[in-house]
């Protein structure tokens, strides 16, 4: 009989406190695997700082915990490396590689510290070089890898999931006049000119949620914009809003907003629409990618975009339920179970018995 596969992955995101992308996209990844073959072994490791943490997961019966060292992969089949991290030595190795890469716009914008663009610039190298195989969560990313990597290996893309209600979500009648956007108060998100757009609608009645960590890069200049906006007194900043709360936001907006200059991916798109929001976001990166036509798309560094397709939603219902019912059927295209499944499908390629 053949021995069970051992599948190491780097469980180490999967306990933050305030849960990221790449949290999300963790626990997706391992309890779905999981699940899904009963018939491997998985082996979470977390990094010493995390490991502690791990202590309140239950864990499916065929995974158990390990400990990740930074010198060398633990011994399994294959480890997976969620979050385009390879701390080990260069050389010959026993256990093949596959490293997630989310994004690098690190590496192509003013997005950063110049000290963290360079240890974030090496640590991608890095794990380019030390992978068999890379998974790029879109087709932007997987270019972005290619052209700013060079890696000698295979590069297959898997996108993110997501899922969606079993019944509708609620109508356009049924929510408030809340314009939304998700993710950390940061440069990148373009929030600046998403305030200024709102700002020139002129329709009072009408609120916008900023719901994200506001520690991001660039944080401070958003926050300052808030506070002397005309309209501050209907700019709410929430700071991080728990998963259950962000449901409730989700199923409460009228419109979402998401005019971000470069996305790897773009989770809140999915999710908004998975939650019956009708969608703004940009035409760049790989937003355009993950929207399709469900969504209106807008040129993210002209203000006048972001505004024309605010105020076509804002006095148009017939077009956001339109946008509405396109959006929620096309994330019924990204369930978390075709993430897991194609993750497998790299697996297959580089597992070694």
């Amino acid at each position: 009989m053949a021995s069970r596969p051992v599948i190491a992955l780097d469980a180490t995101y999967s306990v933050d406190t305030a849960l990221s992308g790449v949290g999300v996209y963790s626990r997706e990844i391992m309890w779905g695997l999981a699940e899904a073959h009963p018939e491997a072994k998985f082996a979470w490791c977390y990094r010493p700082h995390k490991l502690l943490r791990s202590l309140a997961d239950r864990f499916p019966s065929n995974a158990s915990r390990r400990l990740l060292r930074y010198a060398r992969p633990p011994k399994a089949s294959l480890f997976h490396a969620l979050n385009q991290r390879v701390e080990t030595e260069g050389g010959a190795r026993l256990t093949p590689i596959v490293t997630t890469f989310h994004d690098l716009f690190v590496m192509t914008g003013d997005y950063s510290t110049p000290e963290f663009r360079k240890r974030f610039s090496d640590q991608a190298m890095r794990a380019a070089e030390r992978s068999d195989l890379i998974i790029a969560v879109s087709a932007f990313t997987a270019e972005q890898v290619k052209a700013l990597l060079h890696p000698d290996v295979p590069v297959m893309v898997v996108h993110h999931g997501v899922y969606t209600p079993a019944a509708p979500p609620p109508g356009d009648a049924d929510r408030e006049n809340i314009i939304l956007h998700v993710g950390a108060i940061q440069k990148r998100k373009n929030l600046v000119r998403l305030i200024q757009a709102f700002e020139a609608l002129s329709n009072p009645e009408w609120r916008l949620v900023l719901a994200g960590s506001p520690k991001g890069f660039g944080a401070e200049e958003v926050l300052e914009h808030v506070k002397a906006s005309p309209a501050a007194a209907r700019i709410d900043v929430t700071g991080y809003v728990e998963a259950r709360d962000l449901e409730a936001l989700y199923r409460k907006a009228r419109i979402f907003a998401f005019p971000s200059l470069d996305e790897g991916f773009g989770i809140p798109v999915i999710e908004a629409m998975a939650a019956g929001v009708p969608v703004v976001t940009s035409e760049t990166s790989a937003l355009k990618e993950v929207a399709g036509e469900a969504a209106i798309l807008v040129e993210p560094t002209r203000t006048d975009s972001i505004v024309e397709a605010l105020r076509a939603l804002v006095a148009a219902p017939g077009l956001r339920n339109q946008l509405r019912e396109a959006g929620y059927k096309r994330a019924k295209e990204f369930p978390w179970s075709k993430a897991v499944s194609g993750t497998w499908d790299c697996y297959k390629q580089v597992m070694r018995p």
